[in-house]
């Protein structure tokens, strides 16, 4: 599977979700925050992201400018044929080692990327055969591009920088959430923690990702319990109901329906019928 798409439109609400396959995600213009697991992007013309897809991500961007993104998804797997070709390089190591990863590009590294999307585009277009392979030549030739740029980034694993202190603080409020998020965390708890007030803590979060400090906190736990009703069949409901940190199996229920769009009984059995 590799599907491309190009989106230009007027920003929607943040939404936090997560997929299966692989994604990379470039953003050509508009104003826009990006939250991916527990990392913050603020996110500038060029900026290259790939993401390792079960990670919850989310942009919050600004409703009086457009934006306008490139996105793809692709299964790892279909990729297998161009790494096991001689002389060939792994070209899926930067989602395997890093997972979810920023790549600034700027001047000439920027131009290239969007020449080779502008290609993938036309390629897409053709809805023929020689066109499809086409369009899967030029994404291995942007994922060695990636691979190449991820060079550095693969020695130095642990390096992070933040383009604002509020970004910083918002990362450190995050790391909390990311450490406790299945323990029963109150607005106290982060206020001792992170010795900030819980209005301003409320405040900040919130003008950073567009979503609220328990939204996030609730959007954690409900995709790790998709995670774990994926991986873990044998678990029942209620088990990751109480593994997760809620107290009632009917506050649980309420909330995966909310975020899921079905009770967490039906996707526990749609994931393994």
């Amino acid at each position: 599977m590799l599907d491309l798409h190009y989106w230009s439109d007027q920003p929607m609400e943040p939404f936090f979700h997560s997929h299966m396959f692989y994604e990379v995600y470039y953003f050509h213009s508009g104003k826009c925050n990006y939250l991916i697991g527990d990392q913050i992007y603020e996110l500038a013309p060029g900026d290259l992201i790939i993401m390792y897809g079960m990670t919850l991500h989310c942009a919050k961007t600004d409703p009086s400018v457009e934006y306008i993104r490139s996105i793809i998804h692709f299964e790892p797997t279909s990729l297998q044929p161009y790494i096991e070709l001689p002389h060939a390089q792994n070209i899926l190591q930067p989602f395997q080692q890093l997972n979810n990863y920023r790549l600034r590009l700027r001047g000439e590294d920027k131009a290239e990327v969007e020449r080779i999307l502008a290609r993938m585009h036309e390629y897409q277009k053709r809805r023929d055969t020689i066109g499809d392979n086409r369009l899967r030549l030029a994404f291995v030739d942007l994922l060695y591009m990636i691979l190449d740029h991820c060079e550095q980034p693969l020695l130095n694993r642990n390096r992070q920088e933040y383009s604002s202190e509020k970004e910083a603080t918002v990362q450190r409020i995050i790391s909390v959430l990311e450490e406790n998020y299945t323990d029963d965390l109150n607005m106290e708890l982060l206020e001792e923690r992170l010795h900030l007030s819980k209005s301003y803590l409320s405040k900040l979060f919130k003008e950073v990702t567009g979503v609220t400090i328990f939204h996030y906190i609730y959007t954690r736990r409900i995709n790790e319990a998709k995670i774990l009703f994926l991986m873990q069949p044998e678990l029942s409901v209620t088990e990751v109901c109480f593994r997760l940190g809620f107290k009632h199996l009917a506050h649980f229920s309420r909330l995966f329906k909310q975020y899921a769009g079905m009770p967490p009984e039906q996707f526990r059995k749609r994931e393994h019928t």
